[in-house]
């Protein structure tokens, strides 16, 4: 279970663990649980993971934060707090350094816990048509403190663990498409988002008791790791940031130019926007053809990105400063996503873009629909979705004309 964050971060002792739980409740592990392993299973910058067996018989994964750790995340969010004063956000935030509060939440374990239940209830009531694919690990609240958090420990594979999932079998790219569906429903519709989505904190199983079958392969689904980064989205910023991506796909310029501005770009920058947000230079956001955003993960494209970075690294750093903290963790969830799509797939599928046009289209909507006005404007909003579902029953159809060619050319 996550073998390789043992590479790269140290483990701290057992008995820096066992000094943790006598502090926290009051009982050395070894007669908390009926079987607990001394070496992690995992280990990361700010805890460790272990494995172990409950008295009445359940296996589950035990986190503990440990006291030099703990000491390391307050001295670095001291030190983002004073940087983030003089300025320099726009720098920092490239390097993670986004939201000096943040880090005071990854400590708080039970913070951690009610994020990971807030989650799936999330999941339950406004994405029920994809609930199911979506799991996170049952919380032992009575085994868990600010410092230890006690977990259902799940089998499952890492997600781009392309192989090991291509051995449950289960498709990558039903993999990208329900972690791309996972995100598009937190970010565009529920404003509570999980952002550190990366590779360790993501994992696949097929999708249990499960009969339905894809093209003869297992459906997946989705387990959810390590909820300590979320970060809530007002309204009128996810309906903003919704209708910008909804323009993106759309290839809407008007509409790129509006919500950029309002999502605080600026007039000046609204066009490097786009082309941070989606990874393409402006003439491809612009394109009306329905694949225009799509990413190939070539080394094309990674020289072309790479260049425009170096030519524009003084306007992205300006941006990077004017934009609220709330989008940098917009974009950089976007740049982990864009990393577990390309270890699955390649890049970008053209099936994401989709997912993303009807996710943020139907938040938009929904926030109109909400408004109380008069019956012309309802009969408006009406033709307006109407239109959008033709365009997305074209961009649906030339998926279906893409999927052969793609089959062959893989």
């Amino acid at each position: 279970m996550r073998e390789s964050m043992l590479k790269r971060c140290p483990v701290s002792s057992y008995e820096d663990v066992r000094g943790v739980f006598k502090k926290e409740i009051g009982e050395l592990p070894e007669t908390v649980f009926a079987e607990f392993d001394p070496v992690p299973i995992a280990s990361a910058s700010l805890a460790q993971v272990h494995a172990a067996t409950t008295h009445d018989g359940k296996k589950v994964a035990v986190k503990v934060v440990i006291q030099e750790n703990t000491a390391v995340r307050f001295k670095l969010t001291y030190v983002k707090f004073e940087l983030l004063n003089y300025d320099t956000r726009g720098l920092l935030s490239v390097f993670h350094f986004s939201d000096p509060c943040l880090g005071l939440q990854e400590l708080d374990f039970l913070c951690e816990a009610q994020n990971s239940e807030r989650c799936l209830v999330n999941f339950r009531k406004l994405s029920p048509h994809i609930a199911n694919s979506i799991c996170t690990p049952k919380v032992y609240w009575n085994l868990s403190t600010s410092r230890i958090l006690t977990m259902e420990y799940i089998d499952a594979k890492e997600v781009t663990d392309v192989k090991g999932i291509k051995d449950l079998g289960i498709r990558p790219v039903d993999v990208s498409n329900l972690v791309n569906k996972a995100f598009a429903e937190m970010i565009f519709k529920h404003g509570f988002v999980h952002c550190d989505p990366h590779a360790a904190n993501m994992m696949i199983r097929p999708l249990p008791q499960d009969s339905k079958k894809w093209f003869g392969s297992k459906r997946p689904q989705l387990v959810l790791l390590d909820h300590g980064l979320y970060k809530e989205l007002d309204h009128a910023t996810r309906i903003n940031y919704a209708s910008l991506w909804k323009a993106l796909v759309r290839a809407d310029q008007n509409g790129i130019k509006e919500y950029s501005i309002k999502l605080g770009a600026g007039e000046d920058l609204h066009a490097l926007f786009a082309g941070v947000l989606t990874m393409r230079p402006w003439e491809r956001v612009i394109d009306p053809s329905f694949g225009h955003l799509v990413l190939d993960g070539n080394n094309t494209d990674r020289s072309e990105m790479q260049m425009y970075a170096n030519l524009y690294f003084p306007q992205i750093s300006e941006l990077l400063r004017r934009l609220p903290n709330v989008i940098l963790l917009m974009l950089k969830t976007n740049d982990c996503l864009r990393a577990v799509n390309h270890a699955l797939v390649g890049g970008s599928t053209p099936e994401s873009f989709e997912i993303i046009a009807r996710a943020s289209s139907e938040a938009v909507f929904e926030a109109k629909r909400m408004e109380k006005r008069f019956f012309l404007y309802r009969f408006i909003i009406w033709l307006e979705e109407l239109l959008n579902e033709l365009h997305l029953f074209g961009m649906k159809l030339w998926l279906h004309y893409q999927q052969p060619r793609r089959i062959l050319a893989g």
